[in-house]
């Protein structure tokens, strides 16, 4: 294997010019791989954080109210059946045995956090100015650990309690509240209660800092009619992309309706998979072409060399060792190349987080360069395979005959 290693790397030197062509090809070549990589995986995270930093990642509710139908075995002969049913109006209401159902969904190993929350229409008036708002009671302690809104404060303090809310930017300006203002609210049941500004808060999404409030959760329970009672569990997970999954199973093994931040944004998901898909045709084109061009170097190498192989032949050189001869190169290249192509790769990223748009922070992950250089060393040998197959197979005494 030394021999082996020794004449491929002399054949290396003696080609320069076409290992440093090479060379430079399968280093842009893995630079964009390694800078495209990070730059959509920056893309969809920023998105993902963007959509569910005012939502949570699962939300847990009271299944649907669903109309009464007798079963037909023990229905009578004269029994006539409507061929239309009418769905239920689907009222608010309250999780049934909600302490102990958050208990349990607090122990799940895949749930991060859980929070209870009241939620329900109401009406916020200031003098004459009424607008329709949503009314959240929770628990300010577990709730940040849902949807940071302490972090989004842009006046006052996140605080709710007695007489204590917080409200959007646009719902603030849109009655003209500032701080320890006080805003009348008006729940669906007909209470009603003063409740004074102590914080407004910006989660950027339009219609949340439009018509959201939050209050403490008995003061929601209150003004919506229902006392001690939780109208929907908010959780977030330990691994973003699987809330699905725990979502079916929350929903079967509690008999309760959960949905997903995948299901509620559908189109989002769509169009992260389809960039998704976009990245990995654009990888996939790029190492065929890195890998084509480095068999069509190491065949024009078999060509040119073909004296010198018939050479190494005669003095007892195996096929084995001279197909070894040209799998190391192949290998060679392409872990150089690649090499030289992630630190590029990298100091693009470097660029265009200091000196670029700023638009969403860039990152790379710790295992992209070394799987890119893997894939591009595997890609090096396997395109490597044809032109050693080549070389191993030659006559001796044709190829000293070779001019």
């Amino acid at each position: 294997m030394r021999l082996s290693w020794s004449i491929a790397l002399q054949f290396l030197r003696d080609g320069r010019a076409q290992s440093l062509l090479i060379l430079v090809g399968i280093a842009v070549g893995s630079a964009v791989i390694v800078f495209i990589t990070a730059l959509v995986t920056g893309l969809q995270g920023n998105i993902v954080e963007r959509t569910l930093g005012s939502q949570p990642q699962i939300v847990v509710k009271a299944p649907d109210l669903v109309p009464l139908t007798p079963s037909n075995a023990d229905a009578p002969r004269s029994t006539v059946y409507l061929s239309r049913i009418d769905p239920r109006p689907q009222r608010l209401r309250g999780i049934d045995n909600a302490p102990a159902v958050l208990n349990a969904l607090r122990t799940m190993p895949d749930v991060k956090a859980a929070t209870p929350v009241v939620s329900g229409p109401a009406f916020a008036q200031r003098g004459n100015a009424v607008r329709a708002v949503a009314i959240l009671g929770i628990e300010p302690r577990s709730y940040v650990r849902i949807i940071p809104v302490n972090t989004d404060m842009v006046a006052g303090q996140f605080a709710v309690g007695a007489e204590k809310i917080l409200i959007g930017s646009r719902l603030a300006s849109d009655l003209g509240l500032s701080i320890g203002d006080t805003l009348r609210l008006t729940g669906p049941s007909g209470q009603a209660q003063a409740f004074r500004v102590a914080g407004i808060f910006s989660l950027g999404v339009r219609d949340v800092d439009e018509r959201q409030v939050y209050l403490g959760l008995q003061q929601a329970q209150t003004l919506l009619g229902l006392p001690g009672a939780i109208t929907e569990i908010d959780l977030t997970v330990r691994e973003l992309f699987s809330a699905q999954a725990i979502a079916a199973r929350i929903a079967r093994t509690f008999d309760l309706k959960a949905e997903s931040w995948m299901t509620t944004n559908s189109q989002l998901l769509n169009a992260l998979r389809s960039q998704s898909l976009s990245t990995n045709i654009i990888r996939l084109s790029i190492a065929l072409s890195v890998a084509l061009g480095i068999a069509s170097v190491l065949a024009v190498s078999v060509v040119q060399r073909t004296r010198e192989i018939g050479i190494l032949r005669a003095m007892g050189a195996t096929r084995l060792r001279m197909m070894s001869v040209f799998l190391i190169q192949g290998g060679v290249l392409g872990l150089i190349g690649s090499a030289v192509g992630a630190a590029l790769g990298i100091s693009l990223v470097y660029v265009f987080n200091h000196a670029g748009p700023r638009l969403f922070p860039v990152t790379v992950s710790p295992w992209l360069a070394p799987q890119a250089m893997l894939i591009a060393t595997l890609a090096g040998i396997v395109a490597a395979y044809a032109p050693a197959r080549r070389a191993s197979h030659l006559d001796p005494v044709e190829a000293i005959r070779t001019i």
